[in-house]
């Protein structure tokens, strides 16, 4: 199957001879020209009304769902719809006219139909093409067993058309959670909120009667962990999202903070405070055991795990200042990961492990600045990707390729300004843009692709 080829972002891999030539897109380097893409309106097989609408709106709304997902990776460029010269119809979808697309320059098609069935359900057909090549690259199809559900298939597509061009799984299907904040300075709210990854269907966890803090998704499970100020004590909870409970992990005599969740999801890193020192524990859930893992003098906090569950990277004070440090999952063979011999009063924060397993991504300090990097897990390959004021709290989206950080403003002269808010970047640097919420927002987290 041929891929789609643009000069400006395509590594090009020889076979056996120049006939088997292989074109994909290189979603690590960097982006000078996204590949033009029309999504035109799929079409609907009748013009059934549904709950969430006639079946040709929910056509209309879900290509433009998939545009902007397609859009926001920075690898797509959707052409305007009022671009195009012909109107698809379901008889089109499997049979495309390649030379219309042309026209507008599109050098992919994304295409397919809208099917109310008989129990009510809705099924979306999704297909991509390579115009030029004239050649179908994929199809497939979703059913939303509520038509309410729509976005969530048209997520699905764009997962679909975003790993038949790059090869590489999509982030589009999932959601992020995050601090939602608001109030004077003096007197912030915070509370937790979780939204589809483009800010949709958005909604509020908790009241905002106690601080929440670090929420961080288990891989396996429906599941947040989060730390909450309850009754001015810091606590880690655990919130099941289907059925809203809560539960306190454990009632520590110190201070407990930093939750994230092993890859398996059976246990849970956190930091705890006893007598003036700080170290980092992991709880098995099921049956609320403590294993210490480290024992050093200041504060280790901030754990995250490889994917693997082989090794955990944190940060830690030990050595004089604020830096990276990788050690195996039991505690043992602990190393310094994070140098920077321009600036050695660098100061490293929040590192989080990459879902792939090849980068750590990480807040730095230095020159007054807080900004976005990554580094390879042995301390190599280190690139700051962001260059604001305040940028802090990374999080990977389920592929590995894209991730959100939250942005903080300077204050102004009498208090103005100061506010929080989520962005994006991508492992280019070059695709950062913002991210909507309806309050300021912070401590965001990533979660993997919904099942």
């Amino acid at each position: 199957m041929k891929r789609l080829l643009l000069a400006a972002i395509v590594a090009l891999s020889a076979a056996t001879s120049p006939a088997h030539a292989v074109i994909r897109i290189d979603v690590t380097g960097g982006v000078v020209q996204p590949v033009p893409v029309a999504v035109p309106a799929f079409p609907a097989t009748s013009e059934a009304a549904t709950p969430a609408g006639s079946a040709g709106q929910l056509g209309e709304e879900i290509a433009r769902v998939i545009a902007a997902d397609l859009d926001r990776s920075g690898l797509f460029r959707p052409i305007d719809p009022r671009a195009f010269t012909t109107r698809v119809t379901p008889a089109d979808v499997p049979s495309p006219q390649f030379a219309s697309w042309r026209t507008v320059a599109a050098q992919a098609l994304v295409t397919g139909y809208v099917q109310p069935n008989p129990d009510g359900s809705l099924l979306v057909a999704c297909y991509v093409y390579d115009v030029f090549g004239e050649e179908e690259m994929g199809r497939t199809g979703f059913t939303a067993r509520n038509p309410r559900d729509w976005r969530r298939t048209a997520h699905k597509c764009a997962d679909f058309v975003y790993e038949k061009v790059t090869g590489e799984k999509g982030y589009f299907d999932s959601r992020i959670v995050y601090v939602s904040e608001s109030g004077p300075k003096t007197n912030r709210i915070k509370r937790l909120a979780i939204m589809d990854q483009d800010g949709e269907n958005h909604r509020f966890l908790t009241s905002g009667q106690s601080m929440a803090l670090t929420p961080r998704f288990s891989p396996t499970q429906q599941q947040i962990a989060y730390l909450s100020y309850y009754q001015n004590k810091p606590r880690v909870f655990l919130y099941d999202l289907n059925s809203g409970r809560q539960e306190v992990i454990g009632d520590f005599p110190g201070m407990s903070f930093s939750p994230r969740f092993s890859p398996d999801g059976r246990s849970v890193l956190l930091s705890l405070s006893r007598g003036g020192n700080t170290d980092i524990f992991l709880m098995d859930l099921r049956t609320r055991q403590m294993r210490q893992l480290t024992n050093s003098p200041g504060i280790d906090t901030a754990p995250s795990f490889s994917p693997d569950g082989s090794k955990i990277v944190f940060e830690s004070d030990r050595g004089g200042s604020q830096q990276l440090y990788v050690m195996n999952a039991d505690g043992s063979n602990v190393q310094r990961i994070s140098f920077d011999t321009r600036n050695p009063r660098s100061r490293y924060a929040t590192p989080v492990w990459s879902p792939r397993g090849d980068y750590i991504a990480f807040t730095k300090l230095n020159d007054g600045k807080f900004r976005i990097g990554v580094m390879r897990p042995d301390g190599s390959g280190e690139r700051v990707l962001t260059d604001a004021w305040q940028d802090e709290g990374p999080t990977w989206s389920p592929n590995g390729r894209v991730i959100v950080f939250f942005r903080t403003e300077r204050y102004g002269r009498g208090g103005t300004g100061g506010g929080s808010r989520l962005w994006s970047v991508d492992l280019t640097g070059q695709n950062e843009r913002p991210v909507p919420t309806p309050l300021d927002g912070s401590d965001p987290a990533w979660s993997p692709l919904l099942p």
